[in-house]
């Protein structure tokens, strides 16, 4: 048996897939050629802790694609609630003005990350690429990871959603 052809188009997929929120990354990694990679993601998730393993997908029409496919290991820079201008950055534009006025940080193994105060970080292998649909699975192996107490920048119904910022500066505000 095979799957049945959807009932719904793109746009109404798209807007319902929308009503989950997730957290925004930027993954960063170097070229073969030693240049610099990044780019805004929002899909993002855990898939075992031993190994400890993750996901994030990366889409075939990306100009990044073939780096990403090639580079030995990566960086997922999960974002704080006040990093929106650096996931709109990440987002847009070439890669060298991503990185433009960025410090060159590197995570314990060596692979490029942000010079930003993220919410967490994980550096790693680039260990199974899959191609589904119009998107490629990335898993990789963390190899190391570290995080503050800073709340995530969350995406939502096609937006970023600033409520845990927000809510924390009421909460702080109310109690002087």
């Amino acid at each position: 048996m095979s799957a049945s052809s959807p009932d719904f188009d793109a746009g109404y997929f798209r807007t319902a897939l929308g009503r989950f929120a997730t957290g925004v990354t930027v993954v960063t990694a170097s070229a073969p050629d030693g240049a610099p990679l990044g780019l805004t993601v929002s899909s993002f998730n855990s898939v075992s802790l031993d190994p400890p393993l993750i996901l994030w997908s990366l889409s075939t029409a990306s100009a990044s694609r073939e780096a990403f496919m090639r580079c030995e290991r990566y960086v997922v820079n999960v974002l704080a609630a006040d990093q929106l201008a650096l996931a709109e950055r990440f987002a847009r534009g070439n890669l060298l003005e991503r990185y433009a006025g960025m410090r060159d940080v590197r995570a314990p193994g060596g692979t490029r990350m942000l010079d930003q105060h993220c919410a967490a970080w994980f550096e790693c292998y680039n260990r199974s690429r899959y191609e589904e649909g119009d998107h490629i699975i990335m898993v990789g192996q963390v190899e190391h990871c570290g995080h503050s107490g800073a709340l995530p920048l969350v995406y939502h119904a096609g937006g970023f959603d600033l409520t845990p910022a927000a809510a924390t500066a009421d909460s702080e505000n109310t109690e002087a």
